[in-house]
């Protein structure tokens, strides 16, 4: 018994390599958090997004980019292409005989990184400025990775498969780093996810009383905060057009922003609301994005006149 371990001592050990591998994410997260809150890099940002704004146009062309047209950010799912072609491409290198079949994953993973950048760059020139700082060490990690893989590729293409392999490997681990960032970019700060449908979790489930029909404004956003017994305020976009209305939640889906603020206008015969942060155009009867760089729909409440007065309530994809 004396050479066993104890239960206790198990426990413990457990218990610190979790608090371990705790600490390491909370170090990797503040880093980042950090680079976000620093101005050192902005000599570096503002410059280069004006630049990437300069070249992507027309606005039809960052909407392509930006992936309007899904309904989703494209930059994501391309971004799996060539990561997935070079993790393929390690795992055949350390097998003997697939020399050329991982050559042909490095170079499908060259080829799938230049629409995977010009996606990300249309997101990134569009992003706030913490966003864009993290977002600038993430496309220079993503340069080296490429540079890497390409020096890899050329070595092979040159016989030398030993120098290829090696610095193939090195690319892996520089995209895979960067892959990491690309993650706390997209899940602590929340670029690409839907600020919309995160503002609805915080409305009342139940019909919303918004005052007299007849009280509203004629043709203007109006910015009403909902309250009910629960105590749950949430800020509503409310547009008064004759005897109907329409509410919004009154967040961009893109960054945020307070869409009563922004401008009605009429696009292709589409009444839309514009964003006043970045332009974001939404069609005030479904939400659906009429122009980017929003790409998720704004929240469109469904409502009804009842003794004269206005109610809403979420859509069904938000009730419990």
């Amino acid at each position: 018994m004396g050479g066993q371990p104890r239960i206790d001592d198990l426990t413990a050990a457990a218990h610190e390599h979790v608090a371990c591998g705790l600490r390491c994410s909370m170090s990797i997260s503040t880093a980042l958090d950090r680079i976000a809150d620093t101005g050192r890099l902005d000599t570096f940002v503002t410059p280069l997004s004006n630049l990437v704004n300069r070249l992507l146009r027309p606005q039809a062309l960052k909407d392509v980019l930006h992936g309007v047209w899904l309904g989703h950010p494209v930059h994501p799912p391309l971004a799996q292409v060539p990561l997935g072609a070079w993790m393929s491409a390690g795992v055949l290198d350390v097998l003997p005989g697939h020399s050329k079949e991982a050559q042909l994953l490095i170079g499908t993973g060259i080829a799938a990184a230049v629409p995977t950048a010009l996606t990300g760059a249309a997101d990134w020139s569009e992003a706030d400025v913490g966003q864009k700082r993290v977002g600038v060490v993430h496309a220079v990690m993503n340069s080296v990775a490429l540079a890497l893989y390409v020096a890899s590729f050329l070595a092979r293409v040159r016989g030398n498969h030993g120098r290829g392999r090696g610095l193939a490997f090195a690319g892996l681990g520089v995209a895979t780093a960067s892959a990491a960032i690309g993650g706390h970019l997209a899940y602590s700060q929340t670029a690409g996810a839907s600020h919309a449908s995160t503002a609805a979790r915080a409305v009342s489930q139940d019909w919303i009383d918004l005052g007299l029909l007849e009280d509203l404004p004629e043709g203007e956003a109006v910015l009403r905060v909902s309250t009910d017994s629960d105590d749950r305020p949430a800020p509503l976009c409310v547009l008064r057009r004759g005897g109907q209305a329409q509410v919004l939640v009154d967040v961009c889906s893109h960054l945020g922003g307070p869409l009563h603020s922004g401008k009605l206008v009429d696009v292709d015969g589409t009444d839309c609301l514009v964003c006043p942060w970045h332009g974001s155009t939404f069609a005030i009867t479904d939400g659906h994005v009429v122009r980017g760089p929003a790409v998720a729909p704004a929240t469109v409440l469904s409502t009804r006149v009842s003794d004269g007065r206005l109610q809403a309530r979420l859509p069904e994809r938000h009730l419990n």
